[in-house]
């Protein structure tokens, strides 16, 4: 019998900022860095990516079309609906849709507008996520976001109104933020009734503006009870909504309306990141791109991969993903996939109350709430 092949999604990344966010590390640029290259090129040096793509994957006879295509950044709607209309049609030529294929883009509140939202629609887009984090002032300041929390209300109405799914990520435990603060987002979730949510907790990465106000007393560091006790309203505020945890972060109203691109990841499927710093994972291979958009075009006008590192996974390496990965989920893990020494933990576990015993007995690993609260130390103790 042979086994389906991995679906394939894509990633299309767009580093740009109005204003980096203090905490953030990802790959963005604001316009007075991007040095040689502007934002009106990306619709042309991504491309350009996409037709390499497709020529390396013809290659390999890889027919295989997109169940997923995810616009994330940095900010996407910094760019006008009709250049990512353009990456997606690209993308559509190149590989295909699968039928009723998942198409998101994330935004910023303050960044869109109705007609922006006809324009993705029209354009074949499905769903917007919106980073709202918070819905209190203050919050969003520490954090250097810039929208007005009040808008939020009226640009997912819109959103809605043009036929698109709605999404909206919150981060919690920010310096500062009290737990009265996070009811406050929780309200808001609430009140525009979306279908999904992801809420993250705050980490604070090195070398961001944020780690450094930190190091230097200006900001507290965030508090980790505090942070569980954040997430335990959050569960039971989102339950009460209608949205069931799938995910450690992701509360969805049904299984139709989680985030299909997302469970590719941790599914371990066959995903391509098109754009500069962009990370892929194809036929076990991960590999990622230049991050800087200048040096990301110069390769590719010159013909080249933008590809600036790559890796093989080996297999406790693959082992260990799949049990990070597995245990995140509120489907499970098979417990028989578990090596044997770690299959041993399952009992001490189950009588700590970290995963759920009557999942179990019938094969599947499955974190309780208490467990989903210590979830990386489940994973160790099941990989070490």
């Amino acid at each position: 019998m042979q086994l389906a092949k991995p679906t394939l999604s894509a990633y299309v990344h767009v580093p740009y900022c109005r204003v980096r966010c203090g905490y953030c590390d990802f790959n963005t640029y604001t316009a007075t860095e991007l040095r040689g290259v502007t934002q009106h090129d990306f619709v042309t040096h991504v491309g350009l990516e996409i037709e390499s793509a497709k020529a390396q994957l013809t290659g390999d006879n890889d027919t295989r079309p997109l169940s997923t295509v995810f616009f994330g950044g940095g900010t996407p709607t910094l760019l006008p609906a009709p250049d990512l209309i353009s990456v997606l049609h690209a993308l559509h030529e190149n590989f295909g849709l699968e039928p009723n294929a998942e198409v998101t883009v994330e935004a910023n509140p303050d960044s869109v507008t109705p007609e922006y939202f006809d324009l993705l629609r029209t354009g074949g887009v499905t769903r917007v996520s919106f980073g709202v984090q918070s819905a209190v002032p203050s919050v969003l300041k520490t954090l250097d976001r810039t929208h007005n929390p009040d808008r939020v209300p009226e640009v997912v109405s819109a959103a809605r109104d043009a036929g698109l799914a709605v999404s909206v990520d919150l981060i919690y435990g920010t310096p500062g933020e009290s737990l009265r603060d996070w009811t406050a987002s929780l309200d808001l979730v609430q009140q525009l009734s979306v279908e999904h949510v992801s809420a993250y907790s705050l980490i604070v990465e090195e070398g961001t503006a944020l780690a450094r106000k930190i190091r230097a007393g200006e900001l507290p560091s965030p508090d980790l009870d505090l942070q569980a006790d954040m997430y335990m309203l959050a569960d039971e505020r989102f339950h009460a909504m209608g949205l069931e945890w799938y995910e450690l972060s992701n509360w969805s109203r049904t299984e139709a309306t989680q985030s299909r691109h997302n469970q590719a990841y941790w599914r371990n499927e066959d995903w391509w990141g098109f754009g500069a710093g962009a990370h892929s994972h194809v036929a076990g291979k991960r590999w990622w791109n230049v991050k800087h958009p200048a040096a990301y075009a110069q390769r590719l006008l010159a013909g080249e991969s933008p590809e600036h590192g790559h890796e093989l996974t080996t297999a406790q390496e693959q082992y260990v993903e799949s049990v990070l990965l597995g245990t995140r989920l509120r489907a499970g893990l098979p417990i028989a996939a578990l090596s044997a020494l770690a299959r041993k933990q399952v009992p001490a576990l189950i009588a700590e109350g970290l995963i759920d015993g009557p999942s179990a007995l019938r094969g599947t690993l499955v974190l309780t709430l208490a467990g989903r609260l210590v979830a990386d130390a489940v994973v160790r103790r099941l990989t070490d």
